[in-house]
């Protein structure tokens, strides 16, 4: 499918001081209406808090920020650092990748609070949102589907396009997470389901749509240096550390959050191993390539994110990251290249193989392991606490609840294509100041630059460099002193 903005010429101009600025202001006071409107502080965070302890006999300890403050920071690191940086890799469009990056993730979070508001915390009586610490951890989460599919279209379109993206990403995120959350009452802490299958396929359809035949113009600048890939490394090296508080962000005090810690932490240890082993046998002489290892040793994590809190057990995290480091890497080696040549999808970052698979395969693996969940593994209270098996879904038995979760993951998918084709063909009006063929993945296109400099020596050598050259000059004049 070619992109029809393409053919046209001369619409492909990066001028964006107008639409950048009119959006970001526009949409900035748009926000600052709508949260003097609706957003308040929740019970723990108001001022009234010194009155509530003391009604319910609390004391500050008990107040929620003590306990989720420590994962949202890991989490709030892992959205503007780990993803930012991990978008360094291209030679020429780091500015781009950890730039944007903070741009839209610094707008999708404040419009997920919003929509996540709507859908989950909305007062009825009195029409407002309440906020705490949780909702800045769930707003973060609603960002990384963006952020996830940024790396799809990375390089390839405009700051303005990219605010298109975060503006209907987290809308429908917040759609989808409600039908599989609460209509289909899923269990997803980790956001296998919610967050990284529908980033990834959200991206992948966008970046379908907006498929670009002569992108090969630009495959000068489609790769990396040494240095380029030694920052995206540190995006992964964030992203793995924190991956553990990630997963376990949102799930139940005590023994939920703890399993999660563990079970990610193992997964991805063993996805590690799985990558480089892939990796190494890829090559003739077994040499590893950085891509995977960026990549692949994280996919462990995604896969484990809806079955973190479930007792699938230290040996089923270990196989899960095994088989997850494996795929993934296949997936770099070769469904990416296939993907491009067959299909027209054009993956800068490979979120197929990193998001869109691992974490299509994770809402699987959670609803196999809900669905094998017995009262003997986790004990009465144990079923009840995990699942919330209260209320309406008190009598829930676990096949149905593997159903569902199974059914959640379809959701997440189903929202991904179809809601990321319509924003594609959206993004392919011709007004949004997106580079040129021969222009992409350059940070010259929407980024002042530093002057190139010219190549000189550091300070010192340039002085040890003065100093030999002014003793021949010392020399030959004293060389010609004696002939004369």
């Amino acid at each position: 499918m070619g992109n029809c903005c393409e053919r046209l010429g001369p619409q492909k101009n990066t001028y964006v001081r107008v639409s950048l600025p009119a959006v970001c202001f526009v949409w900035q006071i748009a926000m600052i209406i709508l949260f003097g409107v609706f957003i308040r502080y929740d019970k723990e965070s108001d001022a009234h808090w010194a009155e509530y302890k003391v009604k319910n006999n609390l004391t500050d300890k008990d107040n929620d920020f003590y306990f989720r403050y420590p994962s949202f920071q890991d989490v709030h690191v892992m959205i503007f650092v780990g993803f930012g940086f991990l978008m360094t890799f291209l030679k020429r469009y780091s500015y781009g990748g950890v730039g944007f990056n903070f741009l839209i993730a610094s707008f999708g979070l404040q419009w997920a609070l919003l929509m996540q508001g709507w859908f989950h915390s909305l007062d009825l009586t009195t029409g407002k949102i309440s906020i705490g610490i949780e909702s800045l951890i769930n707003a973060d989460f609603c960002c990384a589907g963006s952020l996830i599919a940024f790396g799809a279209l990375l390089g390839k379109v405009s700051p303005v396009q990219l605010m298109v993206v975060t503006l209907f990403g987290v809308t429908l995120f917040a759609v989808e997470e409600y039908i599989i959350l609460d209509l289909l009452h899923c269990r997803d802490a980790g956001g296998s389901m919610v967050i990284h299958c529908f980033g990834g396929y959200y991206g992948l359809a966008i970046s379908w749509v907006l498929y670009r035949p002569n992108l090969h113009q630009s495959k000068r600048l489609h790769g990396s240096i040494y240095h380029s890939d030694l920052f995206a490394m540190i995006g992964t090296l964030f992203l793995w550390m924190f991956w553990p508080s990630f997963n376990s962000a949102i799930t139940d005090h005590g023994d939920g959050q703890h399993r999660a810690v563990i079970n990610t932490y193992i997964a991805l240890a063993s996805s590690v191993l799985t990558a480089f082993a892939i990796s190494s046998m890829s090559q003739k002489r077994g040499k590893v390539d950085m891509v995977h290892i960026q990549n692949a040793t994280l996919a462990g994590a995604v896969a484990m994110g809806t079955a973190a809190e479930f007792m699938i057990t230290p040996y089923g995290s270990l196989i899960v990251g095994f088989c997850m480091g494996i795929i993934s890497t296949f997936g770099y080696l070769f469904v990416t290249p296939f993907l491009e040549k067959t299909l027209k999808l054009q993956d800068t970052c490979g979120v197929h193989n990193l998001h869109a698979v691992p974490g299509m395969l994770g809402g699987f693996i959670g609803a196999i392991v809900a669905a094998t969940a017995t009262e003997e593994v986790y004990s009465k209270e144990g079923l009840i606490n995990t699942f919330d098996k209260e209320g309406k879904y008190a009598n829930r038995d676990m096949g149905t609840q593997g159903g569902f979760q199974a059914a959640g993951t379809c959701v997440s998918i189903a929202f991904g294509l179809i809601g990321g084709a319509i924003v594609g063909f959206i993004l392919k009006f011709p007004i949004w100041g997106d580079p040129a063929d021969d222009h992409c993945f350059d940070d010259e296109a929407y980024w002042e630059l530093p002057e190139e400099e010219e190549e000189t020596l550091p300070p010192v050598l340039e002085y040890n460099n003065h100093m030999i050259h002014k003793g021949q000059d010392i020399t030959e004049s004293s060389f010609s002193v004696d002939q004369s």
